[in-house]
């Protein structure tokens, strides 16, 4: 059974951080592009990040992978739940449909290594409870195809609705009562049921057993596939964490390549302050990361490439031979290590073979936070500019930096409100021949939108609590 391309086309996030309700679509109305960019601005705490958080419990959901519980303490502090709602553009061979993925988390108490309550535990971790999980898509029938309910996990029973679950999963008792036990488990274990190896696995035995003419029972598995291939294999988020390895003198190295011999998707991080040692397959995998990296990075910083210098090899824990290796820069004939370059570059070498991948393959959605991170501003505006006019991939990102309001096409733009009930704006009344920054900016002081973008400051009030904390210093 192929899997489907799928693309993100928008987000619904409720109770999320500090978004009480906030919607944004992916798809820029104005023009139709092969790229699909969408970048976010707006002041700090205004919700830029939670959509990067959202996108990235996506990603552990679909994965099937167990929900981290730092995201018990993303439920908005006061509500008792968060609920996210996904759409996706899943596309074959033949046609392009909608499919709509939601589901609830909640924050609950984890006793699983404790056998008895006592009174000298106080501190109880958190884990998180995912529930209510609804996929939709295009139901089949002998009459006009509609969206509607394909799994819905809100039920006693294993899913709803009855006539899906049987030609999902077939009617064996035994299979029915495994499920009811394994979603009982997951929703302890951080995981998702509809996306669990579970339900999965029951899903793909009784499709393996299929004929060719079930043309219904192939369609909903085919969608359900292509979501967890999308998850697994052409969703990439990266976080502020990502710059948080660069300052403590790592390299993060975020990539998806296939050539020859040499296949790899995932992410690694090699210390700079010292030799790595690294089992020979991933030393296959960096070396053939940096030379895909390195095409366009001369051009980038011009003449700037790196390379892996092979110090020899070392026996590793379980026995096996490593290679040690260190990430040199070489410039203008001269080779330094790469920990001496600047914090920008490493963050352009964090995310570049991403970057090309998005540029290369329409398959591929890479959402990254705080884009503008020690880049420069110029060379950020014309990244994009190229991306969004020639590339093919979905690239979503926030930035503090104004630069791409002036390079690319405003439907590839928004913005957060101060308005926590309605998060996602994208501006109004903007004429083609307007520049979106000036126009921001002239927004910020006169507030013409329909919501408030920017909550002011006063400078006075500033300049005097400056004076006031100085009294503290002894000033």
């Amino acid at each position: 059974m192929k899997a489907a391309s799928v693309r993100l086309g928008g987000i619904t996030i409720y109770n999320f951080k500090n978004v009480l309700e906030g919607s944004l679509s992916f798809i820029n109305t104005r023009k139709t592009y092969k790229a699909s960019i969408v970048g976010l601005y707006g002041q700090n705490g205004s919700g830029k990040t939670a959509l990067i958080d959202a996108l990235e419990l996506l990603k552990y959901v679909l994965c099937g992978r167990t929900i981290p519980e730092k995201f018990a303490e993303y439920i908005n502090v006061d509500s008792e739940s968060a609920t996210l709602v996904y759409q996706f553009i899943v596309t074959t061979s033949e046609e392009s449909f909608i499919v709509s993925y939601q589901f609830s988390i909640q924050s609950a108490q984890d006793v699983s290594e404790q056998n008895i309550n006592s009174i000298q535990s106080t501190e109880h971790r958190k884990r998180v409870r995912i529930y209510n999980e609804l996929l939709k898509c295009p139901i089949l029938g002998e009459k006009k195809i509609r969206i509607g309910k394909l799994i819905d996990t809100d039920t006693s029973q294993v899913f709803l609705p009855n006539p899906k679950r049987l030609l999902l999963i077939g009617n064996d008792r035994k299979i029915d009562t495994d499920l009811q036990v394994a979603k009982k488990l997951t929703s302890v274990q951080s995981r998702s049921f509809v996306f669990s190896s579970e339900l999965l696995g029951a899903i793909r035995n009784v499709v393996s057993k299929s004929i060719n003419s079930e043309k219904e029972r192939f369609f909903y598995a085919t969608i359900i596939e292509s979501l967890v291939n999308f998850g697994n294999h052409e969703l990439f988020i990266i976080n502020t964490s990502n710059t948080g390895i660069i300052s403590l003198n790592a390299q993060p190295l975020s990539f998806k390549f296939s050539g020859g011999k040499v296949g790899a998707i995932g992410s690694m991080m090699l210390p700079l302050n010292e030799p790595a040692v690294i089992p020979e397959k991933a030393k296959e995998v960096v070396t053939k990361v940096i030379q895909n990296m390195n095409v366009v990075l001369k051009q980038l910083v011009p003449d700037l490439t790196i390379h892996i210098k092979d110090l020899g090899t070392q026996v590793l824990e379980n026995g096996e031979i490593g290679s040690r290796i260190q990430l040199m820069s070489r410039k203008d004939s001269k080779e330094i290590p790469l920990s001496y370059e600047s914090e920008g570059i490493k963050k352009i070498i964090s995310i570049l073979q991403l970057l090309i991948v998005v540029y290369n393959q329409a398959s591929i959605t890479v959402a990254i936070d705080e884009l503008d991170s020690g880049v420069f501003e110029y060379l950020l505006g014309e990244l994009l500019s190229i991306i969004s006019e020639r590339g093919k991939g979905q690239l979503i990102f926030t930035s503090h930096n104004l630069r791409p309001l002036e390079t690319l096409d405003r439907g590839f733009i928004a913005f957060t409100t101060t308005n926590p009930q309605n998060r996602y704006v994208r501006m109004i009344n903007v004429k083609d021949n307007n520049n979106l920054r000036d126009f921001y900016f002239r927004d910020i002081m006169l507030g013409e939108q329909d919501e408030q973008l920017y909550e002011q400051t006063n400078n006075a009030d500033i300049a005097l609590s400056f004076r006031e904390a100085g009294e503290y210093c002894g000033s």
